[in-house]
């Protein structure tokens, strides 16, 4: 039996763990180890719903556009409406009539999405909740006379296991405080302390979101917005402490540096394994994020160009965060949810391949082009390894330049109950030549990207820690 000295001594060791507090500098928070739960997750979906919504032309920068004279707004502005119309003026058409949080909740959860991040404030400062910061220009004092993050938040957590964030942006195109703190060379910080800084509290102790995708930053410095501050009190004392992820996008010197998870550039994809755990935040439509009625269907990602999306974002490491934009009356158009349904119809034949993986020693073929690998510890403690296969290839003999057999290695085709036939590469020592049958189109388990598991490979160099494999440790 130990003493009671040796007893103490580890409850003392026990407390001390359990009581990490991070300090506010970046050094200390970006030690933080990131949840679980979201590189798990890999799949989530992005909502870009504002006033914007309303005019639902061009871009959900159109306020910006149109006040600093961009002649297509400008003219559109001059063909559709009064001389004296007002951006603010927009609310009013903002109603969400349509908006049911339960028919999103359920379109999101048959997506296959684990995340969903909606927009509550863009840059147009207008916020999707009754914020006491932001007086006559919210969601629930003009416009729809609702708490949307309010219900969706609810929706998500009774109707799904979907884990809920929030969009922020820290600055606003026109609020005179951020002006006169922008003419002041930043020197004077009162829209930070008095509005923006305020607000994320609000949302944290209101709606407990478990991700905080910041952006608006790039102006302003991270002492501006006093971001390290924050985020201390965040990952120390909120009541989402144990469980919230953050992005980058706290500061013009932070972006792709800084933070939780690193997003950089919208649509940032680099086709390679990070160093840290990074996302892949796109959109369906090729140009925007907020829904515009002038988008034609060349403007929108086909499902092989989506699937190709997620399947290079998983294979180098990252997780893929998919914007929809929808309508000002609460709807998800056809087109948006059409792809939804679809990516999840492929998900739940090959997710296995997706979600909790990890990157496998190559991410591309090396010899074959569009085929990208993922891998996953079975129950048995080995290897699984995953090729997603771009393009179909003809019946007959196919070649993977990457992985190399064993007698024991066995290849499926997710989705396909009968075993894939191979061969060891006659020429090389690494290599499988694998036997694509003749499969009819209605056994074909889905429509693009197909998904062949590869089961006792040889061993090869892998990373020392697959929970952390984005530090890059081999």
């Amino acid at each position: 039996m130990p003493s009671i000295s040796t007893i103490l001594v580890f409850l003392v060791v026990v407390h001390v763990g359990y009581g990490v507090r991070y300090e506010p500098n970046w050094e200390s928070l970006d030690s933080r180890p990131l949840p679980s739960w979201y590189d798990e997750s890999k799949i989530g979906i992005f909502l870009h719903w504002g006033v914007y919504s309303v005019p639902s032309y061009g871009s959900e920068w159109f306020w910006y556009f149109w006040k600093t004279g961009e002649k297509r707004y400008v003219d559109f502005m001059a063909k559709n409406y009064r001389p004296d119309f007002t951006y603010a003026d927009f609310a009013l058409d903002f109603t969400a009539e349509l908006f049911d949080p339960n028919d999103w909740a359920d379109l999101f959860k048959a997506s296959g999405a684990r995340y969903v991040v909606l927009t509550s404030k863009h840059h147009e400062g207008f916020t999707n909740w009754p914020s006491k910061y932001s007086f006559n220009w919210n969601s629930m004092d003009v416009g729809p006379k609702r708490d949307l993050v309010g219900e969706l938040a609810s929706a998500i957590r009774s109707r799904t296991n979907i884990h809920y964030g929030l969009y922020h942006s820290l600055f606003e195109f026109f609020h005179p405080l951020y002006l006169k703190d922008k003419e002041n060379n930043f020197k004077t910080r009162d829209f930070a302390t008095t509005k923006a800084i305020p607000e994320l509290y609000e949302l944290v102790y209101n709606y407990k979101p478990e991700v905080i995708w910041s952006d608006g930053d790039w102006e302003a410095l991270d002492t501006y917005w006093n971001s390290t501050g924050f985020l201390a009190w965040l990952y120390n004392d909120s009541p989402v402490k144990d469980v919230v992820v953050t992005n980058d996008r706290w500061g013009g010197n932070v972006e792709c540096k800084h933070g939780g998870f690193l997003s950089c550039s919208d649509r940032f994809n680099p086709g390679t394994l990070q160093k840290r755990k990074w996302e892949n935040a796109m959109a369906i439509d090729r140009y925007t994020w907020g829904y515009r009625r002038d988008v034609t269907l060349a403007d929108m990602l086909t499902m092989e160009e989506l699937i190709t999306q997620v399947a290079s974002t998983v294979s180098c490491g990252g997780n893929i965060l998919i914007n929809v934009g929808p309508t000002k009356d609460g709807r998800i158009v056809p087109i948006f949810e059409e792809r939804l349904r679809s990516l999840g119809k492929w998900l739940n034949v090959n997710g296995e391949a997706i979600y909790g993986t990890s990157p496998w020693v190559y991410q591309n073929d090396t010899v074959t082009k569009d085929v990208w690998y993922t891998s996953k510890k079975n129950s048995q403690g080995s290897l699984d390894v995953f090729a997603i296969l771009l393009q179909w290839p003809d019946p007959g003999k196919f070649y993977l330049g990457s992985p190399t057999a064993t007698q024991n290695t066995t290849i499926t085709l997710l989705g396909y109950d009968t075993p894939i036939k191979w061969t060891a590469s006659a020429e090389y020592a690494q290599g499988i030549t694998v036997m694509i049958p003749a499969i009819p189109f209605n056994k074909m388990p889905c429509n693009y990207a197909w998904v062949l598991k590869l089961q006792n490979l040889a061993a090869l160099p892998l990373y020392r820690d697959f929970d952390d494999y984005y530090t890059g440790n081999t």
